[in-house]
């Protein structure tokens, strides 16, 4: 019920015993070595959100990339962070598991010799904000296969606690929050720098903001994270609010938060925001010139794919979602793995440019991509939801962040489809680079990638609930040259499934992580992955 609440105890996914789970700190071209203990009963996989493995997608950690790490085995990935600065973050990839938790920040630092465009802050302090449901993954899961939505979550948290009790009858007494201490005084690439008194932060996207602490002392202040383009009656109590506590702060902080944009019916607020958000051509990134001896808006074409993605439709009596038509099965034998042992099947290489005029279907259909080609991929949501898309091993130039239908911005009508004429609005100068996107509903966007890192990545809808359902696919890129020299061969403790079952070893679980990377610096992380006890919050 909407308006009664009870405290409980609900169980969370943990790593090393913290909910989120401990930062990872690494500075650009750090080898990383990370081994990962699965504690609990089910298969397990963790990926990188954002991470750009060159040449290595072996280590991507999803289905179509690894094979599971089963109960109380572990794993122990190996990669290197290329070319990339800012927040990212790790987490379990299967079955809905990072509804329950198992996730971290990854943060990139820049090399020494790379001037920052800024004074060097004080502090770091890392911000998850996520919804909650008071239903476990495997309560979640079981819903989505019966054929039911998940609907409105039971509360928003931030940094793995509840709301502080701003409103007491909205939130009851007890309920543990986030107090954000301080003293008085974007992913991936430098952004012009701009003031904002909000931020949308889309599913699975993350940025690094800078905040001067130069405000009146006399009390502490609200940090406030509230849904967006949803029923605010329906919503209200859904809302995630956290302390920023000065260390002279005379008082609490107290009184109604503070006012969201009002825009349930009109996005132009957000939509503004989002081409607002550019890049500073001007300052170095991860490596000087970044973009090398060219410009992404002056480099031809070679594909164009235009996913679509629709509401979701009963496939063979299930509930399923789709790109194209297509609801992804993931494999049962790694992409790269069958190719290296030549597994027939296990995957078509037969992902349509489009939608085909056909009813949806169930299918293993991956994009065949083309090595060094530069694709244009438009992101059309033809669903009634906000939607983002990510590319695993991948940043993209997010050039069309644009209205197709300018009456939206008074009357609240649709965005339109993208069409060919579409390309003169896009941003050929100094878009953003990120790895994921946000989707208007009825509305588009298209990014421009540039396909020079090979192996089998991941391109998925963020929103749990879509991908779970299988709205996602693949892009197989390999180097036409003789054996593949660019991409990385199998790892020596690749793990085995599927067809290639036969091939998997027991494991001998006394020996320790070894890192077998050669390189610059080597990093070395243990995570345990355990289910405990961890959160108070209300249903």
């Amino acid at each position: 019920m909407l308006n009664q609440f009870m405290i409980i105890n609900n169980k969370v996914i943990a790593v090393n015993g913290k909910f989120p789970g401990p930062p990872i700190n690494v500075t650009t071209n750090d080898n990383v070595v990370v081994n990962v203990w699965n504690d609990f009963d089910e298969n397990l996989l963790m990926t990188w959100s954002g991470i750009q493995m060159r040449r290595n997608s072996w280590q991507d950690g999803v289905l179509g990339t690894n094979c599971p790490i089963q109960p109380k085995w572990n794993w122990t990935y190996q990669f290197q962070v290329k070319d990339q600065i800012g927040s990212f973050f790790y987490f379990p990839s299967l079955n809905l598991q990072r509804a329950s938790g198992g996730f971290g920040a990854v943060i990139i630092n820049n090399r020494s010799i790379i001037p920052l465009p800024f004074a060097i802050p004080d502090g770091d302090i890392v911000i998850f904000i996520g919804d909650w449901y008071t239903r476990n993954h495997t309560a979640l899961r079981a819903d989505l296969d019966s054929g039911k939505e998940l609907g409105v979550p039971d509360g928003v948290l931030i940094n793995g606690k509840g709301p502080y009790r701003y409103n007491t009858t909205l939130v009851p007494d007890g309920i543990q929050y986030e107090t954000i201490h301080v003293d008085p005084e974007t992913e991936g690439i430098y952004t012009v720098q701009q003031n904002y008194t909000s931020l949308d932060i889309h599913v699975g996207q993350s940025y690094s903001f800078l905040v001067t602490m130069d405000q009146n002392a006399s009390s502490d202040y609200y940090i406030v994270a509230s849904a967006r383009f949803v029923n605010g009656s329906l919503w209200e109590r859904v809302t995630g609010v956290a302390i920023l506590h000065y260390s002279n702060s005379k008082g609490q902080a107290t009184g109604p938060l503070p006012d969201p944009p009002n825009d349930v019916y009109d996005k132009s607020f957000s939509m503004n925001q989002a081409k607002s958000i550019r890049q500073n051509v001007s300052a170095s990134g991860a490596r000087p010139n970044p973009q090398g001896s060219f410009h992404y808006g002056s480099i031809n074409v070679t594909e164009v794919y235009v996913l679509t993605n629709t509401p979701p439709v009963m496939i063979g009596g299930k509930l399923r979602a789709t790109l194209n038509g297509i609801s992804f099965v993931s494999p049962d034998t790694p992409i790269r793995l069958a190719d290296q042992y030549k597994v027939q099947g296990a995957y078509k290489l037969d992902f349509p440019d489009k939608t085909l005029g056909r009813p949806p279907l169930l299918d293993r259909s991956i994009i065949n991509a083309t090595y060094k080609g530069f694709i244009e991929v438009i992101m059309q949501n033809n669903d009634t939801t906000m939607q983002s898309y990510h590319m695993d091993g991948y940043s993209f130039f997010v050039v069309g962040i644009v209205l197709t239908n300018q009456l939206f911005l008074d009357t609240g009508m649709d965005f339109g489809e993208w069409t060919e004429n579409s390309r003169g609005t896009y941003n050929r100068w100094d878009a953003v680079s990120r790895s994921t996107t946000q989707v208007f509903p009825g509305g588009w966007t298209a990014v421009l990638v540039s396909l020079d890192n090979c192996g089998a990545w991941n391109l998925r809808a963020e929103n749990l609930d879509r991908w779970y359902l299988g709205q996602e696919t693949y892009l197989k890129i390999v180097n036409p040259e003789e054996n593949n020299v660019t991409e990385f061969p199998a790892p020596d403790n690749v793990l085995y499934c599927g067809a290639l079952s036969y091939l998997q070893k027991p494991q001998n679980h006394s020996s320790s992580a070894i890192s077998i990377i050669s390189g610059n610096s080597k990093l070395f992380f243990t995570l345990l992955m355990a289910l405990s006890a961890a959160v108070s919050f209300y249903s």
